[in-house]
């Protein structure tokens, strides 16, 4: 889970060096700031390594951490490419002009929806909302229709969520584009007073799970990732999907851009190109992250509803507003 964009917070996670294929001069590699997972963006990694013989390090943190940290640094940013889990921290970026434009070729091989109207940057990932509720505590009869629906009184105490999660935030910010500050802000009014807070969509899956609380909103990955290892966290719990174009059917993009002041120009263009490309987009279907593929014709991981199925609404990743939205929760007392 990555958490909010509200604080400028040093990302000084671990950095980690994979070369591939012939010896090559030290400057002729890329850094990349990874607010992916770790593991996924290690195999994006060696799989464009070992194709291209182009050394890349990883430096590790949170979508906010680096989007601030970049704007920070401005043009003395050591960073090549920017990888996050959500779109806020790449329109935070972009705002400040830090992009440079995403190579034609790259963006011709992500369908519209999933890369914002700029080209700015584009989509690499994707990850659907879901309610994931208790199997022995709700029949799908009693689920809510709408997310909207989680206002209600009748649900207070019954629901949870991470509210001071990227993951969550970006949820919130599809809910303020498709529906307007007013309705947003009232809308998170009733949460505070219905809802319970965790830590971490993994946590809150784990509390349904156990039975603490009916059900809540998370990304559907954490489900699926579970129920591939030993299953225990997720035993009790079915996903709801609310389709329809609901705000709660919100799918999320994970985003890539190369940065404008990028030493390495040509090789992070072409990180980005594969990434996006049949190799880095073969890697979410075979590998254990169960997040969605984006690439024309790429199919996704085999267990997972089809993108096609989710009914999401649509959303320009581009007008996703963090600082709105962390003002609008710090309102209403959920941050």
């Amino acid at each position: 889970m990555k958490y909010a964009l509200s604080t400028l917070v040093g990302a000084t996670a671990l950095a980690i060096s994979l070369i591939a294929g012939p010896a090559m001069a030290e400057d002729a590699g890329i850094i990349v700031y990874n607010a992916q997972h770790e593991s996924l963006a290690k195999e994006w990694v060696n799989g464009f390594t070992k194709e291209t013989g182009i050394k890349v390090t990883l430096r590790n943190g949170g979508d906010s951490d680096f989007s601030n940290q970049i704007v920070a640094e401005g043009a003395s940013s050591p960073a090549d490419v920017f990888l996050t889990e959500n779109s806020p921290a790449m329109t935070l970026v972009e705002a400040a002009g830090l992009f440079a434009p995403v190579d034609a070729d790259t963006l011709a091989q992500v369908p519209a929806e999933f890369q914002p109207s700029s080209g700015k940057w584009v989509g690499v990932a994707a990850r659907s909302t879901v309610f994931a509720y208790n199997k022995t505590k709700l029949t799908a009869d009693q689920l809510p229709k709408s997310m909207l629906d989680l206002a209600d009184p009748s649900w207070k105490g019954r629901w949870a969520a991470s509210p001071s999660g990227a993951d969550f935030q970006a949820i919130v910010s599809a809910l303020l584009e498709l529906k307007g500050e007013a309705a947003t802000a009232d809308w998170l009014k009733a949460m505070k007073e219905n809802f319970t807070a965790y830590k971490g969509n993994g946590t809150v899956m784990k509390a349904v799970n156990a039975g603490e609380i009916e059900g809540g909103i998370i990304y559907h990955y954490y489900y699926f990732g579970d129920q591939a290892k030993t299953g225990e966290n997720s035993k009790n719990v079915e996903l709801h999907y609310f389709k329809n174009q609901d705000p709660g059917a919100f799918v999320s993009i994970s985003g890539g851009g190369v940065l404008a002041s990028s030493k390495h120009p040509k090789e992070a263009q072409a990180f980005l190109k594969w990434v996006t490309g049949k190799g880095g987009q073969d890697v979410l279907k075979t590998g254990t992250s169960f997040e969605y593929a984006v690439g024309k014709g790429a199919d996704s991981n085999p267990k997972l509803v089809p993108l096609a199925d989710l009914q999401a609404p649509k959303v320009d990743p581009a007008k996703l507003n963090s600082k709105k939205v962390t003002d609008l929760m710090t309102a209403a007392g959920l941050l």
